[in-house]
């Protein structure tokens, strides 16, 4: 059976309805039968065997009858009384000291399972009389595992608690995860909402434009065109709602309403940067420059920014490459510093990679990163080069 299922065994166990004043009922009777059958095989007499019969309930009963510190207290005492001045102890006893000490271990007490195990080590260590074997061989059994019930027990509910915080890390961790990706999006949204909200405006003017001024037009066509107007102007008004509920804070609206940036002001991006690090910042372009769809540039845009970001906050003073390359069918990013490695995956405060993750996803486009060969960090995208549509 494997560890799981040992563990699994014994919740179920500890679980029952009486299981431990049972098994402290087992080990007493288990005990007191010893104890008879040691006194009738030495000859000893009546007296002596009671005695005998009530160290063996001392050294059981309190297991299943008190709490796991009292318990332990009793029976430490009682076996303690048992081997030092009658020099026996019973095998059931041995067992309910065991399992009390890990009992109380598992309490989450620490000093005291350590305490109530300290008595049978000294015990060993003074040794009984010579002519008492027996109880200088049941003293050291109780040394050498009393000792190790005590902290495995202790061990035990350490590692139990280490996985229950760490478990605990991780879901908190994911959810801090999904809440910041779940941010972006609808941070990526508002942005997307002009641009969005442009292309719409143009499908309402165009509508209108071509049904006023087409000459000889069909009463159908036109009324048509004044419908697709209509549903276009019906569409800007909703996502004006929707825009209300993605905004987090409705007083900072007028501040969105600015044109969104894109790829021609990646040069005054970079001016910023330098500005604010101090540090060497290079645009390098190739292929052929050309305007893109708006939501294209907009992610490219964002990804710089905050592969630049990231960059003075992890690696400051170190020089930062941009490169910008039109392909046929794609647009690649790659934004290298030369620092000292890996970044975390969210900053503290910002979006980090996880935003730029997003951002390139909204697009269907990719994003990878890490370290860069020979040395600091590289951020890569590839965005699809869809060309701005133009009335």
């Amino acid at each position: 059976m494997t560890n799981t299922g040992w563990a699994v065994l014994r919740q179920r166990i500890a679980a029952l309805p009486h299981a431990w004043p049972l098994a402290a009922g087992a080990l007493a009777t288990a005990g007191v039968a010893e104890a008879l059958t040691r006194a009738m095989l030495t000859g000893a007499e009546a007296q002596y065997g009671l005695v005998l019969c009530l160290l063996a309930l001392a050294t059981t009963l309190p297991l299943g009858f008190a709490s796991p510190a009292a318990a332990t207290a009793t029976l430490t005492a009682a076996s303690v009384l048992s081997l030092t001045v009658f020099g026996t102890l019973t095998v059931a006893g041995m067992a309910a000291q065991l399992a009390s000490l890990y009992l109380l271990g598992r309490t989450g007490a620490r000093l005291l399972p350590s305490l109530a195990a300290l008595p049978f080590p000294v015990i060993a260590l003074a040794g009984p009389a010579p002519a008492d074997s027996e109880a200088a061989f049941l003293a050291l059994v109780l040394a050498s595992l009393a000792p190790a019930a005590a902290w495995i027990a202790i061990a035990l509910r350490a590692r139990g608690e280490a996985l229950v915080h760490r478990s605990a890390r991780q879901a908190v961790a994911a959810t801090l995860l999904e809440h910041t990706a779940r941010g972006e999006r609808a941070r990526i949204a508002r942005e997307l909402h002009d641009v969005v909200a442009h292309h719409i405006s143009m499908i309402s003017v165009q509508a209108e434009t071509a049904r006023l001024t087409t000459p000889g037009m069909p009463d159908a066509g036109a009324q048509r065109l004044s419908e697709i107007g209509d549903t276009a102007r019906a569409g800007l008004t909703e996502m004006r709602r929707l825009l209300g509920v993605l905004r987090e804070d409705a007083r900072a609206g007028p501040a969105e309403r600015r044109p969104q940036p894109g790829l021609q002001e990646l040069n005054e991006l970079l001016d910023e940067a330098r500005e604010a690090s101090g540090a060497g910042t290079r645009l390098i372009v190739s292929g052929s420059p050309r305007t893109l769809d708006p939501g294209i540039e907009l992610a490219a845009y964002r990804i710089v920014q905050e592969a630049l970001t990231n960059a003075r906050r992890h690696a400051p003073g170190a020089a930062v490459d941009v490169e910008l390359r039109y392909d046929a069918e794609v647009v690649r990013l790659r934004i290298r510093d030369n620092g000292a490695g890996p970044r975390a995956a969210i900053a503290p405060g910002g979006h980090g990679l996880a935003g730029m993750r997003e951002r390139a996803a909204a697009v269907d486009g990719e994003l990878h990163f890490g370290n860069a060969p020979g040395g600091g960090f590289v951020v890569e995208a590839v965005l699809p080069a869809r060309l701005e549509e133009t009335g």
